[in-house]
């Protein structure tokens, strides 16, 4: 049994790029935990909608079979303005706690500017002489970010795992389908079927019928 653990910015985020492979993670035996950072909702809606993607979050959890969902509350769309060193140390607590052997976040060059200072902080707050448990560190693209992501600098998302999800992608729709809010009519990439198309395109790439497609910046085995 291995402990995984995601770090998405914002409630959905952790099922977007990644909800098929916790869902096979927990499937073979694994102890998955995740964490959101942001509240996602503050920047863009009013009222109650923080609760609202709370029990969104935690209904999609359940769903997947995760272990624990903490829900840090950090401002939505506010992350660059907090200094960088209090979002590594709200993850490196996480971490040190749950010590995972796999950690999943997001692409830091996505579009949206907390899913790279989450991927950032992610990263310093699992450097090899305070996470020595850590075997393998992917980031994970996010539909409606990564493809949407500035297109200078020489920097794009290039995936060198390719995780098959066959088995468990009807899992990660219905996760999906938690979020009532995020999702989007088709074609947006954060509709169902948008989501079922990405992971037959990627599967197609490497003969399989659905998969989730990672880049792999460390790993140690």
């Amino acid at each position: 049994m291995s402990r995984v653990l995601v770090v998405g910015a914002h409630p959905d985020d952790e099922i977007l790029g990644v909800g098929g492979t916790l869902a096979q993670h927990v499937r073979d035996g694994d102890e998955v935990h995740a964490v959101v950072v942001a509240d996602g909702a503050t920047s863009r809606y009013s009222g109650d909608m923080v609760s609202v993607l709370a029990d969104s979050a935690a209904r999609a959890a359940k769903v997947l079979g995760l272990a624990s969902l903490r829900m840090e509350g950090l401002p939505d769309q506010r992350l660059d303005a907090l200094p960088l060193v209090e979002v590594t140390q709200a993850i490196e607590a996480i971490v040190d706690e749950v010590r995972p052997r796999f950690v999943y976040t997001h692409f830091p060059g996505d579009v949206n500017a907390d899913h790279g200072v989450v991927a950032k902080a992610t990263w310093v707050a699992t450097r090899p002489y305070v996470a020595p448990f850590l075997h393998r560190f992917a980031v994970f693209e996010t539909p409606s970010s990564t493809e949407w992501a500035w297109p200078t600098g020489g920097t794009a998302f290039a995936p060198c795992l390719f995780v098959d999800i066959t088995a468990t992608l009807e899992q990660k729709l219905a996760a999906m389908d938690c979020y009532g809010s995020e999702l989007r009519p088709y074609p947006h990439p954060r509709s169902g079927q948008a989501l079922r198309e990405r992971a037959a395109g990627w599967g197609s790439m490497v003969g399989r019928a659905a998969v989730e497609a990672f880049q792999v910046l460390r790993e140690v085995s």
